[in-house]
């Protein structure tokens, strides 16, 4: 193969295709592909020197993407480089049209795929493009306000391109620190965006030598970041992506094992699964949940290596999720747990095929030490099984399971394998249970490659072959259809691998063979009888399928869907079958289909098919020896049976002939060159049939003229044995046996190709000749009327069209007028004008043209499917571990097959001719027939040409538009329609309504809108009406800003963009313009808008007046688009540097703290010193971005120039251009104004309106364009609507309030200070006025009104709000609502206002105890964001802002009260505000509840939660929460609940544990029961959600199960049983292990001898309190129950002795009897399954006790 390497190429090319090389004519490849490579590289050459993208240089990469896909990376890697340098320079021009951008990354993404060719030394990339980039489009500042376009798929390219450009230099990490940190503020949305950023960009392939200026600038850092956030924030799944694929590409550089714990613990709870009763759920866990994806990565990478923590974390997390695998549990979380175990097989095979069979490249190696040894094998397979075969018969199917055991099997074939057999040989025994046999099926099929070659772990594995195969025969069932098809995927699959030959005489004959081999030797003597039973059993099915009776009646031509599907498994089935039969097996095999076919008549539609489908599969195996007994046979009774003239007139035709005919016409798809020696035979035949008048008849005939044509001219392999050599030699030479399994040798594939030769070329003219001649030349003579034969031109046609499909790849391209095409027009023409009503005849047409544009051979859809389906295949049997393209032989022919067929459907260089257009016209013509069914078949192929034929487009559209014409009186509806539809287009084709052209756009959208006019047009006819809306619709979904800057066409542009506006702008003036169509047009107008373009002065005038159009509709889309006309007006500011540390006095530190530090004060709000006078505001450095200063400072700090140096202020009209001017008239008139303020204070859905950003923006526009030109005309409604209470006025002053404070921003001192005075009476009275509908859209006014502004700036607002938010004027409502306003205002501004916080928590405090519901929830949640900023983070100073120690330390000594005293809590607090001092402990409870609130409301915001304060709390809440699950307890019981299901789902530090245990020990001795009780639920939550922090110290695992024992011994018999559930759960998750001492103390405690009972007289009371000796004898059985109850799924070796212990108990006293009886049915229950399995753990005495107890008298006592 390597020998030819100096061939035509002159270059080492980078990597081929190499299943190009194994193609029959491969050796005109190599000049081909340099000639395509030379156009290509000479024309993208020179289009980018000349400058032109567009259609230059876009043409040119779309020519090397097609030429990858053909022929790989076939270029040297200088040209290479060259390309992917040129592509980068492309993708970053700055203006760039996306749809341009897109196709470029999509281009550079295939170039830079494969990592191994190109080093670091060979190719570097600068980072900094791809940031401005990604900053442009993805966080446009645009994009919102409607003056960029972006398609949806945009985010994915842009990602997929930075993660392919990695290549940056070796500085790049430290830059990229330096641009993001300073956006780390954890309480802002940029933190998000700086961690996105980290995770895309950082590069982490870096060699180990360069690792000081790679990863360890950062690790530390981040990971502790990581390590210290507990409420699972957006971007905490962005740093996990980041470490994994650190993991992955620096194995055995990082030391993982301090994190190992922490890394666990959070992979567990990222699973979001159910732990006790009555959990609560945080919704952030489930939104922001870990990627499996990537922590399954980061799980493999950490495995390996000395140490071993990593796998024996991985096992305790399967011991600990095992359970959730049975097939019994279901929920939201088993996607996910599905998902973990068929990835993390997966990966762990990629990284083991990484380290022992992938080719070294530059990549860093793993080092020796960190390499997967043997032993880490065996334990990930070890830990792994038992998850794996529980999860076969899951709920959501065995595929994961399936895709695992494949991987697994792949590893330790010894471990997986034999269990899964164990499952699958009961499964194919019972009948009842046809779930249990498709799942083990569908994983015997994954393991399958693993079990038939039987390597040295699994020697024994081919043994089972045969007795499978055998067993699975009855799952051929007509009555199953989905076990029917798995049967046949699974004999197929074990056909594939191994070949039926029968090898019994080896034993005699050879003596050098092993015990395994002699005893498959004589195994394989049963192969002829397996091959006949499936014959059988295919019989069977094909007998049940015919549905004679029905059939015939119905007339239905098609199968039906399954049975197409059966059709399909037998077919494939049977010929992998004969495919790898020995010859003497075959000839069997073959006389039995042979008779079977010919004694029997079938119907041809179903069962036909099948029976044809299974001689075809025969023929195909061996051409010669199937031929020689079919076609004679065919001949003979074909030809008796057309003897008669009279059979050719006949309607119906004889059953036997049609069989014959179809029989014969599905065994010539075989090798041409074998079909010519009875090319006599078939000719006649083909004369006596083609021209029966029985469509049946004639339609067979013309299939078998298509396969002899298709047999006879295409390139194909001719056989596809798993052994190139065939099995037919003698014993002595050859072995099956050792070819078990074997993968094709891609390098000596030996393929046998069928090319035509010279002899079957000739052939096919001269069939050509015979057939298709004369009917071209009786229908030229028919459409020239001298011929009539209306009746036959459906036959003719579909001759023609039979003759097309079976020589296409013969025929010449469409170079120029060819008979056919002459033929096609005329006969067309002739159809449409004297019998449109034929549409067969017409259907047929359109296939016919459909053949000559695109047909070469094979049909694109059908070549799409048959690589889906290898695609499928391959996964099923691919051998992922050693890689290499390891597949099976058939599978390699089949792939090199489709390259074959890639080639022939990628027509080169689609050019564009005459002809062509003629076949387009003819299509479009079709397109707007009458007959909707030849509307749409024709419009299918009219969209494929379009996207096949480069520029045709702007040639169709004029042909399409004319049918829109408004003029025109001659127009049908079904032609109206025809033309809306070719102009929609197909769903992933193209829309020509919306090519991205300026050209094309100019003609489409003005004729869609003013064909509104046109005589055709109906708005009474739904269909057109939906038609219209589709196409408006599909146009603003696909719509992409296109560009206007292509160099050299630059003002040509222009006027086209004018032109387009103002055609749109005419069509809107026209009179009798339907509504909808003027719709349609403003929304094209809305599409644009542009950034890099004014909107000409025409447009802008029609929005502004539109602002006060009837149509509410029409009011929305001016709104939008009078708001992005002022971001174009909006004049640029002026920006200086400054340095923050001058500013404060400060030197810059030397390390990173983040927080409050010396050289962030000056920004924040300090009353002394807030800007009061012109002078302190002019001197004042603003800071708007609240992110800024908390992390660090960036190296450029920008803020605006003084006011002096910013643009005019105040300008009177003249002064304004002439955009400007149309804004300025129409709101400067108090009219327009009015008309304004009316509509917008309108309401629009009851009850669903929300504060409406679009409007806001317009109002901010405005104010900051304008400054207060307008504020006068506006102060008198806005003093009109603050009044007012309705809800839409006062949403209405709120957008514009908001808009006013955001637009002041550039206004001088003055001005802003008069605007603050007409502000803050107004917003005053909006606070007193406010409701509860207007509360929120207030909340979000302010809340705007104050983000990213420097809080110095609002101090007028701030101060305002700050007065006295809770002072019970207007009640309780408005307190909450005022407070609301404030905290939005406030979280706004996080760290930068202390002071604020500060004044606002003293204000609070005393008002803690609130009576009214509303206002503490709302005082709860105000506290939250007090609190916020008290983060624990790494390098985080102490917050300067309030924090949480000392408000607890406060509050708890107003609680002490309630935590000494040790009577239950009842709520009997009256709900007012009563009259005079009420006590301590009135005034506890309430403010508990406020705490609770806060407790509640913190839960899912903060960062961090404060759990050592906290846990003072924890007692008195274990007193309140109530027991049981009951809505009717009280509000302060409910919140003590969800409080504590909320605390015992945090994340705790290892330091934080034992002051948790010490607390709930505390609590365990409490007097009060419920305490006890409410201890246990919140241990098994704790435990759970910490498992591998709490694994880690071995004293805390002993102080819980000391505190759990202990609680089993209570005196309160509820407190006793949850005691029990806890410790089953502990032992269940593994948490606990059952080990002896812990039996022999149970076993102690059950032997406590009870005192005896005494007759008691009948008047004495009952004795109440158990007695102590009860209570141990109780806790002793607990605990044995506990033990067998923890392992519901299996029975370990403890278990037996434990029942046996347990069965003596069953008669003593309550409630011990109870227990025992609840245990025995639990245990019956989860054991009833696979109890065959599990007697096997008992002797038979330990059976005889059980079956006794589990069905004696006292179990159903």
């Amino acid at each position: 193969m390597n020998t030819d390497e100096n061939r035509a190429l002159d270059f080492v090319p980078q990597k081929e295709i190499v299943y190009n090389k194994l193609l029959p004519y491969s050796d005109r490849l190599d000049q081909e592909s340099n000639e395509i490579l030379a156009k290509i590289k000479n024309n993208l050459g020179r289009a980018v020197q000349l400058k032109e993208l567009w259609p230059g240089v876009l043409f040119w990469t779309r020519k090397l993407s097609t030429y990858i896909r053909l022929h790989g990376r076939k270029f040297s890697k200088e040209d290479h480089i060259l390309f992917i340098k040129l592509l980068y320079e492309l993708v970053t021009i700055p203006k760039l049209e996306i749809s341009m951008m897109q196709g470029f990354a999509r281009l550079l993404v295939n170039l830079l795929k494969k990592k191994e060719l190109l080093s670091r030394e060979d190719l570097e990339l600068p980072w900094f493009p791809l940031y401005e980039m990604l900053e442009r489009i993805l966080y446009s500042k645009t994009e919102h306000l409607g003056l960029n376009w972006f398609p949806n798929s945009v985010e994915n390219v842009l990602k997929t391109l930075v993660k392919s450009c990695r290549y940056f230099p070796k500085n790049a990490t430290l830059e990229m620190l330096q641009e993001w940190r300073p956006l780390m503020c954890p309480f802002d949305v940029t933190m998000q965006k700086a961690i996105s950023y980290f995770e895309l960009f950082l590069p982490t392939t870096l060699p180990p030598e360069l690792h000081h200026k790679g990863f360890k600038l950062w690790f530390d850092e981040l990971i502790d970041l990581w390590g210290s956030v507990q409420n699972l924030p957006g971007w905490e799944g962005n740093l996990v992506n980041l470490f994994a694929r650190l993991a992955s590409d620096t194995i055995g550089y990082i030391d993982w094992d301090p994190y190992i714990p922490k890394i666990f613990t959070r992979i567990l709870r990222s699973l979001n699964l159910p732990v006790g009763s009555s959990q609560v759920l945080v919704p952030r866990y489930l939104t922001n949940a870990y990627d499996i994806g990537h922590v399954v990565i980061w799980i493999s990478s950490m495995l390996g290596g000395p140490s071993k923590q990593a796998q024996r974390k991985l096992s305790g997390l399967f011991n600990s999720i095992t359970s959730f695998y049975h097939p019994s549990n279901n929920g939201r979380w088993l996607m996910k747990l599905m998902k973990l175990l068929q990835r993390l097989p997966a990966s762990i095979v990629w990284r083991l095929h990484r380290e022992r069979f992938k080719k070294p490249s530059w990549l860093t190696p793993v080092p020796d030490s960190h390499k997967l040894t043997e032993q880490d094998i065996t334990d990930f397979v070890e830990c792994m099984k038992q998850p794996v075969l529980l999860a076969m018969f899951s709920k959501t199917g065995s595929l994961e399971a399936a895709h695992a055991l494949q991987n697994l099997a792949l590893m330790r074939p010894e471990l997986v394998i034999p269990p899964v057999l164990e499952k699958t040989y009961p499964a194919l025994e019972t009948l009842i249970e046809p779930h249990q046999l498709t799942a083990t099926l569908s994983c015997v099929i994954g393991v399958a490659r693993s079990l038939v070659s039987g390597s040295k772990r699994f020697p024994e594995g081919p043994t089972h072959m045969l007795p499978l195969l055998m067993r699975a025969l009855p799952g051929v069932d007509p009555n199953d259809f989905s076990k029917c098809m798995i049967t046949f995927q699974f004999i197929a699959t074990f056909a594939t691998l191994v070949p039926l030959v029968d090898c019994s005489s080896a034993i005699l004959e050879r003596d050098d063979l092993s015990e395994v081999e002699r005893e498959l030797c004589s195994a394989t003597a049963e192969f002829e009888d397996f091959v006949l039973q499936f014959m059988d059993r295919c019989f069977a099915l094909i007998e049940s399928s015919t549905l004679e009776q029905t059939r015939e009646e119905t007339e239905t031509e098609k199968m039906t869907h399954l049975e197409s599907l059966v059709e399909l498994g037998l077919s494939s089935t049977f010929s992998t079958i004969l495919t790898q039969c020995s010859k003497d097996i075959f000839k069997v095999a073959l006389e039995k289909v042979f008779n079977f076919a010919t004694t029997n008549i079938f119907e041809t539609r179903v069962a036909g098919r099948m029976v044809a489908d299974m001689c075809r599969a025969a023929a195909k195996c061996h051409p010669e020896e199937s031929l020689k007994l079919f076609v004679p046979h065919c001949y003979n009774a074909i030809t008796h049976l057309t003897v008669n003239e009279d059979v050719l007139h006949e309607e119906e035709l004889d059953k036997e002939l049609l069989w014959n005919l179809q029989l014969l016409s599905e065994i010539t798809r075989v090798d041409g060159d074998k079909l010519l020696q009875y090319r006599g035979q078939l000719v006649q035949i083909l004369q006596q049939t083609l021209y029966l008048k029985c469509k049946q008849g004639y339609t067979l005939s013309c299939n078998l003229l298509h396969h002899l044509l298709r047999s006879t001219a295409l390139i194909y392999p001719t056989e596809y044995c798993s052994i190139s050599e065939g099995f037919d030699r003698p014993l002595s030479e050859y072995f099956p046996i050792k070819d078990w399994g074997k993968p094709g040798d891609l390098w000596n594939l030996n393929i046998h190709w069928h090319v035509p030769t010279k002899e079957e070329i000739s052939f096919i003219f001269y069939v050509l000749d015979t057939f298709l001649q004369p009917e071209l030349v009786k229908l030229q003579r028919h459409a020239d009327g001298e011929f009539e034969m209306s009746r036959f031109v459906l036959q003719s046609l579909t001759i023609i069209q039979h003759c097309l499909m079976g020589s296409g790849s013969l025929l010449p391209s469409l170079n120029g007028e060819k008979i056919t095409d002459l033929f096609l027009f005329i006969v067309l023409d002739h159809i449409l004008e004297n019998s449109e009503d034929d549409t067969k005849s017409l259907f047929l047409i359109i296939k016919i043209i459909g053949d000559l544009l695109h047909f070469r051979g094979s049909h694109k859809h059908e070549f799409d499917s048959r690589w889906k389906s290898f695609n499928l295949v391959k996964k099923s049997m691919e051998n992922r571990l050693h890689g290499r393209k390891k597949h099976i032989r058939a599978l390699l022919i089949d792939r090199v097959m489709l390259q074959h067929e890639l080639r022939k459907l990628t027509v080169e260089g689609c050019e564009y001719k005459t002809i062509h257009r003629d076949l387009l016209k003819d299509l479009l013509c079709l397109s707007t027939s009458a007959y909707s069914q030849v509307r749409s078949k024709a419009q299918q192929v009219f969209f494929t040409a379009l996207g096949t034929y480069n520029f045709c487009c702007r040639d169709v559209i004029p042909q399409v538009l004319e049918f829109l014409k408004p003029g025109r009186q001659d127009i049908t509806q079904q032609q109206f329609k025809g033309a809306l539809y070719c102009l929609l287009g197909n769903h992933n084709g193209v829309c020509l309504a919306n090519l991205h052209d300026w050209d094309c756009i100019v003609q489409t959208w003005p004729a869609i809108v003013s064909s509104g006019l046109s005589k055709a047009m109906s708005l009474e006819k739904p269909s057109i009406v939906r038609l219209f809306d589709d196409l408006a619709d599909k146009i603003h979904r696909q719509y992409e800003t296109i560009g206007l800057d292509f160099n050299v066409r630059h003002g040509i542009l222009f006027k086209k963009y004018e032109k387009l506006i103002n055609y749109l702008l005419d069509c809107l003036n026209q009179r009798n313009l339907p509504w909808k169509f003027e719709h349609i047009a403003i929304g094209f107008l809305s599409l644009l808008l542009r950034d890099d373009h004014p909107l000409p002065v025409q447009a802008i005038r029609f929005f502004v007046q539109s602002l006060n159009h009837d149509a509410l509709v029409v009011r929305k889309m001016s709104i939008s688009a009078v708001a992005g006309i002022l971001k174009q007006l909006k004049r640029p500011h002026k920006k200086i540097k400054i340095n923050p540390y001058e500013l404060s006095g400060v030197s810059e530190p030397s390390e990173i703290l983040a927080g409050d530090r010396q050289d962030n004060q000056w920004v924040k709000y300090n009353s002394s010193r807030l800007p009061k006078t012109r002078k302190d505001w002019e001197a004042c450095h603003f800071v708007e971005k609240t992110h800024w200063g908390y992390y660090y400072w960036p190296c450029k700090l920008l803020v605006y120039a003084p006011p002096e140096e910013q643009p005019k202020l105040g300008r009177k009209r003249e002064e304004l251009t002439e955009g400007e001017q149309i804004i300025y008239e129409h709101f400067s008139d108090t009219k327009f104004i009015e008309q304004l303020i009316n509509f917008l204070s309108l309401e629009d859905r009851k009850g669903k309106d929300k504060f409406n950003p679009r409007r806001f923006c317009l109002f901010k526009g405005l104010f900051r364009n304008f400054d207060d030109a307008f504020l006068p005309i506006l102060k008198p409604h806005l003093e009109r609507l603050v009044a007012d209470s309705h809800e839409s006025t006062q949403r209405c002053v709120a957008e514009i309030i908001a808009g006013l404070i955001r637009g002041c921003k550039h206004w001088t001192f003055a001005k802003v200070e008069t605007l603050w005075k007409l502000l803050c009476p107004l917003i005053r009275t909006a606070l007193s006025n406010i409701t509860v509908e207007t509360y929120s859209d207030w909340g979000t006014c302010i809340a705007t009104a104050c983000e990213s502004r420097d809080p110095r700036k609002l101090h007028w607002l701030f101060e305002m709000l700050m007065e006295s938010p809770v002072n019970g004027e207007g009640g309780s409502f408005v307190d909450a609502c005022r407070l609301y306003v404030l905290q939005g205002g406030l979280a706004q501004q996080e760290w930068r206002v202390p002071e604020l916080l500060h004044r606002l928590l003293q204000y609070l405090e005393p008002k803690l105890t609130q009576v009214y519901k509303n206002v503490r929830e709302r005082i709860g949640s105000v506290l939250t964001y007090i609190f916020m900023i008290d983060v624990s983070l790494p390098k985080t100073l102490q917050t300067s802002s309030p924090r949480i120690s000392d408000f607890t330390s406060r509050i708890l000594v107003k609680l002490k009260p309630l935590m000494d005293a040790d009577e239950e809590i009842q709520n009997h607090v009256v709900e007012e505000n009563g009259i005079g001092e009420q006590d301590e402990r009135t005034q506890a409870i309430k403010l508990l509840k406020t705490v609770l609130k806060w407790l509640m409301a913190s839960a899912g915001r903060s960062f961090s939660t404060a759990i050592e304060e906290q846990l003072h709390l924890l007692p008195l809440l274990f007193k309140i929460a109530p027991v049981e699950n009951d809505d009717s307890y009280d509000e302060l019981k409910r919140d003590a609940k969800t409080c504590l299901s909320l605390m015992s789902q945090g994340l705790l530090y290892p330091h934080q544990i034992p002051l948790v245990l010490q607390v709930l020990n505390q609590t365990a001795g409490s007097s009060s029961w419920h305490a006890r009780y409410t201890v246990l639920t919140y241990l098994q939550t704790m435990v759970f959600y910490n498992l591998f922090t709490f694994l880690n110290d071995e004293e805390t695992v002993k102080d819980v199960q000391w505190l759990v024992i202990r609680l089993l011994e209570d005196e309160q018999l509820e407190v006793r049983e949850i005691a029990a559930t806890t410790l089953g759960g502990l032992l269940q998750c593994n948490f606990l292990n059952m080990d002896a001492s812990m039996q022999t103390h149970f076993e102690k405690l059950c032997k406590t001898r009870l005192p005896k009972k005494r007759k008691r007289d009948p008047g004495a009371v009952m004795d109440t309190i158990p007695p102590a000796d009860l209570v141990k004898r109780h806790a002793g059985v607990l605990g044995l129950s506990a033990c067998i109850l923890s392992s519901p799924y299996d029975v370990p070796t403890w278990m037996p002795q434990l029942l046996m212990d347990l069965s003596v108990h069953l008669n003593d006293t309550q409630p011990i009897e109870m227990t025992v009886k609840k245990t025995l049915s639990n245990f019956r229950r989860t054991h009833h399954d696979n109890w065959q399995e599990h007697k096997q753990q008992f002797t038979d005495d330990q059976l005889l006790v059980l079956t006794d107890l589990l069905v004696s008298p006292c179990y159903y006592a």
